[in-house]
């Protein structure tokens, strides 16, 4: 490359709908926030139309949306001349700017007097700038934000106040009523003398005080037996991604771990500062820049995320060498008193990891299918977005067959379970049929329900696990359906050997009914609308059946007849047509 005309390139592009503004303004984001060297290099009418361009851009893209786009995880950008045209836009771009913004103590300290006065405050936020820089926001009167202490002569007495103290404040919009010129006097100080600001932390102090004695008086009254569901135990985190920075400071974590882990340190694991062996492990690798491989570390805090654990990770480096922090993965020291997994599950594991290396390439071809189908990075022709929608279709089915593997591997070898609740099986049963039908009109063909009258029918599944389990054994049958012919459904409650059973009992299709081992059947849809899945009929029926088993019930075959079998929240005496296992 001779010259860089990308600047020129996206300057080119036409950005009509909204899918094009934001990746315009991502680019120029991406291409205005290098170093100051860079951008100086080239044409100053050039970057200067830039500049226009993007407040152009700004004024049609939502301030959320811009700013959610600067806070990118991951993303930094080194130009003083980028963090000075931002801190000029609204507070929430201003703010994320601020932070995103990875500049010299030598830029900073020409930065900061340049910008306004109320973008200023937002850098003390951070925690991460040289001694100078704190230094010279300390001489600009910028200090973290906060109502002061009340003065001594001002203060209430000991025995109607409560001690003041600094309450920080995060900066939020507030509506301001028109002034009142009668009340010029009570803005400044009450009838006791108190000034407002010591008026507002006594507020804030009663209030916080009173729903403390509420909550706490609410807690002790006696409650009526008016019928609530216990409520359900939070759920432990099994694994979470995370990316920590130079200090082993962990600053995004994947799903619902971010919000009780982001912000604690690698290397001290316990409140006390004392490090573990495998946190001490830690800090040697991060010190020399080493892979971290199954270093053990032991948080504390929420119960989700509250024991052993057990990291992996990568360094991070930037395109210019500089060490930026770790990338990886956190997942659960497996418990001592579990079983040692055998051979199955050895095999499972590698079947698993084998689909992780698949998922990757198969979801890069997606999105890059995507980009071209919605025409993301410029215009493309009407052939080229037909094949990439069909290619972008045929990824998804990939990789939903991808999920079915992973989970029949996870089922089968008891490291994942259906999760109990509360299903109405025969309302579920009529839903899924009723869903079907249409599609096996054409040929003459249907479900034909025999559902236990009165019986309730409410197992003890998931409803969306049950949902899929359902699915999965009528799309099977629907599937081999010959034309004209009618799929018998019955449903009864029995008494098994473990308790109360709801009992499904499904007529094979001729085409099913000829194979020899049901569950290896390799019989597909052929011509039918109707899909049980990427892997026919048999790899369906065997990923249904080990979600039964997982949820306590069975899926086998007795003759031509398919028997499905689930648990019961139901009484077994209370049901008017029980029938005995």
């Amino acid at each position: 490359m001779f010259f860089d005309d990308r600047l020129a390139t996206v300057l080119r592009q036409r950005a009509t709908g909204e899918a094009s503004l934001r990746t315009q303004y991502r680019q120029l984001l991406d291409l205005l926030g290098r170093d100051r060297v860079a951008a100086q290099g080239g044409d100053r009418s050039l970057l200067a139309a830039a500049w226009l361009r993007m407040d152009a851009l700004a004024e049609a893209i939502p301030v959320e949306t811009r700013a959610r786009m600067i806070r990118e995880p991951g993303w930094r950008f080194r130009s003083p001349d980028l963090a000075a045209h931002l801190a000029d836009h609204e507070p929430e771009v201003a703010a994320a700017a601020l932070t995103r913004a990875d500049l010299s103590g030598e830029d900073w300290s020409a930065l900061i007097p340049r910008l306004p006065v109320r973008a200023r405050g937002f850098l003390r936020l951070r925690r991460d700038l040289p001694v100078d820089v704190e230094a010279l926001l300390a001489r600009l009167g910028v200090h973290d934000r906060g109502l002061p202490a009340p003065p001594a002569d001002a203060a209430a007495p000991a025995s109607e106040t409560p001690a003041a103290a600094p309450i920080p404040l995060r900066p939020v919009p507030v509506s301001v009523p028109p002034p009142d010129p009668d009340r010029g006097r009570e803005r400044a100080r009450d009838d006791s003398g108190r000034t407002e600001i010591s008026a507002l932390v006594e507020r804030i102090a009663r209030f916080t005080r009173e729903r403390g004695e509420s909550q706490a008086e609410l807690e002790r009254s006696p409650r009526l037996p008016l019928g609530e569901l216990p409520e359900r135990a939070e759920r432990a985190i099994g694994s979470f991604g995370f990316v920590a920075d130079t200090g082993g400071r962990i600053t995004w974590a994947a799903g619902e771990a971010a919000p009780m882990v982001i912000g604690t340190r690698l290397f001290t694991a316990h409140p006390g500062g004392e490090d573990t062996p495998g946190s001490a492990g830690l800090a040697r690798a991060f010190a020399r820049r080493q892979p971290v491989t199954r270093a053990e570390i032991a948080l504390a805090g929420a119960p989700a995320i509250a024991g052993g654990w057990i990291v992996d990770a990568e360094p991070r480096f930037s395109e210019e060498g500089h060490f930026t922090g770790y990338f990886g993965r956190f997942r659960r020291v497996p418990d001592a008193a579990a079983p040692l997994p055998g051979p199955e599950a050895h095999e499972a594991d590698r079947i698993r990891q084998l689909l992780h290396e698949l998922r990757t390439p198969v979801t890069a071809v997606q999105g890059y299918a995507e980009v071209i189908q919605q025409q993301l990075f410029g215009p493309a022709p009407h052939e080229y977005r037909a094949l990439a929608a069909a290619i972008a279709a045929d990824a998804a089915r990939i990789l939903a067959g991808f999920e079915e593997l992973d989970r029949l591997a996870r089922l089968e070898t008891g490291a994942m379970r259906v999760e109990p609740g509360e299903t109405d099986l025969a309302a579920l049963l009529r839903r899924t049929a009723a869903q079907i039908d249409p599609v096996l009109e054409a040929q003459d063909a249907g479900f034909a329900l025999r559902l236990a009258p009165g019986a309730s029918l409410l197992v003890a599944v998931d409803a969306e696990d049950a949902e899929a389990l359902v699915w999965r054994l009528l799309a099977s049958l629907a599937a081999a359906a010959a034309p004209g012919e009618r799929i018998a459904v019955r449903s009864d409650p029995l008494i098994g050997p473990g308790g109360a059973l709801a009992r499904i009992a499904c007529t094979l299709p001729p085409r099913l009914a000829a194979e020899d081992n049901l569950f290896s059947a390799t019989t597909r849809a052929g011509g039918s609308a109707i899909s049980p899945g990427l892997f026919g009929t048999g790899f369906a029926l065997r990923l249904a059946r080990a979600e039964a088993r997982a949820a306590g019930g069975a899926l086998r075959r007795e003759g031509d007849t398919l028997v499905l079998t689930l648990p019961l929240l139901t009484d077994i005496a209370a049901l008017p047509s029980a029938g005995v296992a």
